[in-house]
């Protein structure tokens, strides 16, 4: 990662190198500031990650925003004013990939960066393993509720059923879920 979305919607005024993006920039990295959506949309494909100087109760709409637009490492700029957040807002869901403050040295920034990425491409594994768990579910509960159609219908117990579906599923050369799924909806028309 060397290029940074900023995103600053309260336009702060840092003391002399302060801010993430002049401290980012004196260790070598490129800073496109952003302090509304507009101006992020603009330049988000150019950044590598997106660095949110925000309070935490804004964090989740903002990661949110930007994630729709393009999939990037999350970190939060965690300066003193950002951090005077109340309770209940540190209770709110965010998915950061890590936490960036004004005083890390170089090699303490460029570390939190590394394992902040690491934690992303995680995050985002973990996301689509559970998105196909979630498809194999809803796959295998239309394929139970053929078994139990074409076991009620047919007087056959349930691994008839299945060999039934999976035989014409080979036959028709489509997927047992597409078949099954055929199978109940035609059976809900006929019972409407």
């Amino acid at each position: 990662m060397r290029s940074f979305l900023v995103i600053d919607v309260q336009k702060r005024d840092h003391p002399s190198g302060a801010g993430p993006e002049a401290i980012l920039e004196a260790h070598g990295y490129q800073v496109f500031l952003a302090c509304d959506k507009t101006s992020a949309g603009q330049i988000l494909q150019d950044a590598d990650a997106a660095i949110l100087h925000l309070p935490v109760a804004l964090i989740q709409m903002w990661g949110t925003e930007l994630t729709a637009k393009k999939e990037m490492p999350l970190f939060w700029w965690c300066s003193a004013d950002a951090a005077l957040s109340s309770t209940e807002d540190c209770e709110v869901d965010v998915s950061i990939d890590g936490i960036l403050t004004p005083g890390m040295k170089e090699h303490e920034l460029n570390w939190a960066l590394h394992f902040g990425s690491k934690r992303f491409f995680e995050r985002k594994q973990w996301k689509s393993e559970r998105d196909q768990l979630k498809a194999r579910l809803e796959e295998r509960k239309w394929i139970d509720m053929a078994k139990g159609i074409l076991g009620e219908v047919n007087g056959i117990p349930e691994a008839e059923a299945y060999e039934l579906l999976r035989k014409k599923a080979m036959n028709e050369r489509k997927r047992i879920v597409d078949v099954a799924v055929s199978i109940v909806k035609a059976h809900q028309m006929l019972k409407a």
